[in-house]
């Protein structure tokens, strides 16, 4: 069992956000979110009129759709304490872009912004807020760890998942360029897929040459990316969300991109 801070004032009521892949790919990753924040001590909600974080829309210059789902994303999460996500990218959209979108509208960016101050990462949120330090599911084996861009680079995530998989007691064995972007970026692997595949044949091969079998990220675009380029290589490397490690769902839950 996770427990939380005891400077908490009262039980958190919490939304979380599931995000796109995770809801169309990996829906267990949600789950493990779900577990997570429950054993933290939060009490938990997914609320159904979410939709997309807007993210490529706005990175593809098209701010109308990425306003409209701004909106959506004011209305159905602002009356909740934290709004959390299981992804990087997700959050730095929500916490950072989000009230960019309403430049023009004062009562819009306003609440923008409160609704950006409660929006936080999962893995962050568990350390950096309800200061856990371990969880309750044991890991024994070495793996790697990737860097996503906007999990590092917008939130400061670093630390925080390492220290929490040290002390479930896995082995981390750091790849060489741990924070260089694999080359999913969202849409710039489709405008790009040239570069887009160097990026992710430089990062595979960074990974096996940790020798871990295990590789493990908190975005799921990045880990999808890299679990499809091991596969095409025949690398024996397994790639999972942090979350689902976190969660203890190793043992009935196939690696991505593999199916039991």
């Amino acid at each position: 069992m996770l427990q939380a801070s005891p400077n908490l004032a009262k039980t958190p009521r919490v939304a979380l956000f599931v995000t796109c892949l995770v809801d169309f790919h990996r829906p267990s990753v949600g789950i493990a979110a779900l577990r997570l924040l429950r054993e933290a001590g939060c009490h938990v909600e997914v609320p159904r009129a979410q939709t997309c974080c807007g993210q490529p829309a706005y990175n593809s210059g098209d701010r109308a759709t990425a306003r409209e789902l701004g909106r959506q994303i004011i209305e159905t999460f602002s009356g909740y304490d934290y709004v959390i996500a299981p992804s990087g990218s997700c959050g730095g959209m929500l916490r950072h872009h989000l009230p960019t979108l309403f430049d023009d509208d004062p009562n819009l960016r306003a609440r923008a912004e409160a609704l950006a101050d409660k929006c936080y990462e999962l893995v962050s949120f568990l350390v950096d807020v309800l200061k856990i330090e371990s969880v309750g599911a044991r890991f024994s084996g070495k793996l790697t760890y990737h860097d996503s861009c906007s999990g590092l680079r917008e939130l400061g995530i670093k630390d925080q998942p390492r220290k929490l998989l040290a002390a479930q007691g896995a082995e981390i064995v750091e790849m060489e360029d741990a924070e260089v972007c694999c080359g999913f970026g969202g849409t710039f692997c489709v405008k790009y897929p040239e570069i887009s595949t160097r990026m992710v044949s430089d990062k595979t091969a960074n990974i096996a040459a940790t020798g871990a079998p295990l590789v493990l990220a908190g975005d799921l675009g990045c880990l999808l990316n890299i679990a499809g380029r091991l596969k095409r290589e025949g690398r024996p490397i397994a790639a999972r969300h942090v979350a689902e490690v976190l969660a203890g769902m190793t043992e009935t839950l196939p690696p991505i991109g593999e199916t039991r």
